[in-house]
């Protein structure tokens, strides 16, 4: 049987794209994201818009599609909704995100760039980082899987200190585009690549070797608590005792440590109802064994009927850090009017949580300033960077009970250790179920949990100071740059058409 050229095209960078998860996290295997990524390149070289189009969608679905399809578990196990109805919801996520390698195939192909080599080391990393970010923030943003990430192991890394997660998916762009345009270029540009390569991993190894921050006089020895509550016991009123009994018996073990952190909404009440009969005596108590903690509780504002997602120190009473940025469907319902009645079946509350000032300061504990984050927020590498350079350490609170034993836990650990390299900051992460870590400014695993067990996570932390370059440009040297490049590379061109 003779597949017809379209139809050939389109499976292969449905292939393609389907092996990009192996680069991501449990896999790590990544090198894979440079090959296909390479894969693709070829493929849209030599496609007409309209073509170039449909092979990026279908790339699109093979990578979400296997990357992200754990999003189905929360809408069928906590959403009320059916099992085929929750994949549908999942599919059109997925049909959705796919539109973004669309565009980048589309705006590549609309280019007609005449020179392979252009085409493979200068438009194709460009678009590709381009279109990442777009996806990172247009409609709230859904950043995961970012190509940057699938390097969090390989010598890529160096970079991320110096232009994030995105510096990182350009280098990788452009690693796939050399070996792409060592296959395709002509002449002397094919054999510049081996070299060029050699420079960018080279260059990468050399980066990882450098520290941009400092340590401070201080080590503080910590403890993350993992309560592994069950997702649908956690808010059953006749539950609340014993998940609270499980927190303090887990920390009462661990006087010996500075600070102790608990995850997101490990305090299943409202602040309002608890600070009396629980947390007040809770902080006397750790007081006067010389512990801080740091835990999430969610909060009333009674005087506006205004709900957040809260963390709280017990150092500093009555101030907390509400979350800023709330997840879609999950946290709030986008254009509530009009899609409450078609949505209803998803697990939004009733009175949506509400977002917190983004210029919030970092909490303090055990004597150092702490920069927050909830959940989602960790894959926002912007955000984290406002409370830095005066935060000594970073502290993400999850809930990744949500997902079941899914990729979801691992690829979130993954964007905590890009936090933690960007920043060069120790990161304490503490979830419900796992997988709870303490990240070494490095990026690497220090110390881990396993998932779905009841278990603390111990070790030793030093506050650091300073800022890499990241923290004090962000995104906008990468995004600039890529931009411009883009634009410069644009007239370049001729018929390239087969």
């Amino acid at each position: 049987m003779v597949i017809p050229v379209k139809l050939r095209v389109a499976l292969i960078a449905f292939l393609c794209g389907a092996v990009m998860p192996l680069g991501f996290a449990p896999y790590d295997w990544f090198i894979v994201p440079v090959l296909a990524l390479a894969a693709l390149a070829l493929l849209l070289y030599p496609l007409r818009p309209g073509d170039a189009a449909l092979a990026g969608w279908c790339f699109g679905l093979g990578q979400f599609g296997f990357g992200v399809s754990w999003v189905y578990i929360s809408i069928y196990l906590y959403g009320n909704a059916g099992l085929l109805l929750s994949i549908a919801v999942m599919l059109l996520l997925v049909a959705f995100l796919a539109l973004y390698p669309a565009l980048m195939a589309w705006l590549l192909s609309r280019a007609r760039v005449g020179s392979p080599f252009i085409f493979y080391v200068g438009l194709f990393p460009a678009v590709w980082v381009l279109t990442e970010w777009l996806r990172a923030w247009l409609l709230t943003g859904f950043p995961w899987l970012s190509l940057g990430y699938s390097q969090i192991d390989s010598p890529l890394l160096g970079f991320a200190p110096l232009f994030g997660v995105y510096g990182v998916g350009w280098v990788t762009a452009l690693s796939a585009g050399l070996l792409a345009a060592l296959l395709r270029a002509p002449g002397w540009q094919r054999f510049a690549t081996i070299p060029a390569l050699a420079l960018v991993w080279g260059a990468g190894w050399g980066l990882n070797q450098l520290s941009w921050t400092d340590l401070g006089t201080a080590s503080l020895r910590v403890t993350l608590v993992q309560g592994n509550i069950p997702q649908d016991m956690k808010w059953k009123p006749a539950q609340q005792a014993a998940t609270l009994e499980t927190y303090v018996d887990l920390t009462r073990a661990h006087y010996d440590s500075d600070l102790v952190v608990w995850p997101e909404t490990a305090i299943p009440a409202f602040y309002d109802h608890v600070v009396d009969s629980f947390i007040k005596p809770l902080a006397e108590q750790l007081r006067a064994n010389h512990v801080s903690l740091i835990t999430g509780i969610p909060v009333l504002d009674r005087s506006h009927w205004k709900y957040y997602n809260a963390v709280l120190s017990l150092d500093e009473p009555n101030r907390f850090y509400y979350k800023e940025h709330l997840v879609p469907f999950g946290e709030y319902l986008p254009l509530r009017k009009l899609l409450a009645g078609v949505l209803g079946f998803l697990p939004v509350p009733q009175a949506d949580f509400s977002a917190g000032n983004p210029n919030q300061r970092p909490l303090k504990a055990a004597g150092f300033p702490v920069g927050v984050s909830i959940c989602y927020e960790i894959a926002f590498g912007e955000q984290l960077i406002k409370a830095l350079p005066e935060a000594a350490l970073l502290v993400n609170v999850s809930n990744d009970a949500w997902f079941g034993d899914s990729l979801a836990p691992h690829q979130h650990l993954e964007m905590a250790r890009m936090r933690a390299r960007e920043t060069e900051r120790y990161l304490l992460r503490a979830t419900n179920t796992g997988i709870s870590a303490i990240i070494a400014p490095d990026g690497s695993l220090q110390a881990r949990s396993r998932q779905f067990e009841t278990e603390t996570v111990t070790g030793n932390v030093e506050p650091r100071h300073g800022a890499t370059p990241y923290v004090r440009w962000g995104n906008w040297p990468v995004v600039c740059g890529t931009l411009l490049l883009a634009l410069l590379l644009l007239p370049f061109k001729g018929d390239r058409f087969i």
